[in-house]
């Protein structure tokens, strides 16, 4: 009896010292995540400067950086499909410093056989910055007056269509390819190495359309240049009010390709990190100087909670697997 009396305490002291340490575990990284940030915060962009990502990583982070008291430096990792960089912040260290501001995680997941790291399971989503419409466009020449039109042509003569894009994998690659599924139509894909040499070839009537955003091609639709048939977006773009959604021209819903731009951070990243970059990002959006410079970005609001975003996330990977394999694109 002696023993088991004299052993309670030990135990108890014991059990007492693993609760402290354990509990003082618990603590550590709330504590630290309530200190983020202390020092300079990195955004990656796995493109090259000048793209979307990148002009809205710049804008929108600037002013994170304001709020937060702290650098933000914005750093281009371009290289296959923006992949290398997306690589690289899935292999940072998850402590809120480095950060993966990029929109095409879903298509290099659905367009590439190899990747390195898993598309679901290395990031967290963040904050959507916003969506940049896809105007659906061609040459005044081809005597397309709308939407229904390049279809009704496309069913004429299948196969007879060509578009032009930016390259395989970019948004107006997956964009024209998600309009077609939609439409039960095909053309012949006719990859150009950027927007620029795209959409010349739109307007010396090479090709028949292209599926482009709204900021590389409204000045020449303004111009009479190009003509908008359809804005791939669930509501029409405040840009061009006027050019009404694939859906108002007769497509199904399956037809909107969302061409967005936003930001990602490692896996194991603390959920109060995640939560405050949430929260100092949304505010960031808010402010009257970003919004105006995104808006003449032609950037659409996407406000989504954490959870709304993380299902809006799985949902747009699951749809470009299924669009790849629907349009036969071939695995890079």
């Amino acid at each position: 009896m002696k023993v088991c009396t004299n052993r309670r305490p030990a135990l108890t002291t014991a059990l007492l010292i693993a609760g402290m340490a354990i509990a003082g575990l618990a603590i550590a990284v709330p504590a630290s995540a309530q200190e983020w940030p202390t020092r300079t915060v990195t955004v990656v962009v796995p493109l090259a400067a000048g793209s979307a990502s990148d002009i809205m990583a710049r804008v929108v982070m600037e002013q994170v950086g304001r709020q937060i008291g702290q650098t933000v430096v914005v750093e281009n990792r371009p290289g296959a499909g923006g992949t290398i960089g997306a690589g690289m912040v899935a292999k940072a260290v998850p402590d809120g410093y480095t950060i993966l501001c990029y929109g095409a995680l879903a298509t290099a997941n659905a367009l590439y056989s190899k990747l390195p790291y898993d598309t679901l399971s290395d990031f967290i989503p963040v904050i959507v910055f916003g969506q940049q419409p896809l105007a659906v466009t061609t040459s005044p020449g081809k005597g397309y007056k709308t939407l229904g039109d390049l279809i009704a042509a496309g069913k004429a003569k299948p196969g007879s269509l060509n578009y032009s894009t930016a390259g395989v994998g970019s948004s107006s690659h997956f964009g024209a390819e998600r309009l077609l599924v939609s439409a039960g139509i095909q053309a012949q894909h006719i990859p150009f190495r950027g927007a620029a040499e795209s959409i010349t070839a739109i307007m010396s009537g090479q090709v028949d359309f292209s599926v482009q955003a709204f900021t590389t091609t409204v000045s020449h639709i303004r111009e009479g240049k190009l003509l908008a048939l359809a804005v791939s977006a669930n509501t029409r773009s405040s840009m061009m009010p006027q050019v009404p959604t694939t859906v108002e021209a007769g497509l199904p819903a399956d037809s909107v390709y969302p061409f967005y731009s936003g930001l990602f951070l490692p896996a194991k990243t603390p959920r109060p990190i995640v939560e405050k970059l949430h929260q100092e990002a949304a505010k960031a959006l808010q402010a009257p100087a970003v919004q105006a410079r995104l808006a003449q970005l032609g950037v659409e609001p996407m406000p989504m909670n954490l959870q709304q975003l993380d299902r809006f996330f799985r949902d747009d990977v699951a749809a470009a697997v299924a669009l790849v394999k629907a349009a036969k694109i071939p695995s890079q």
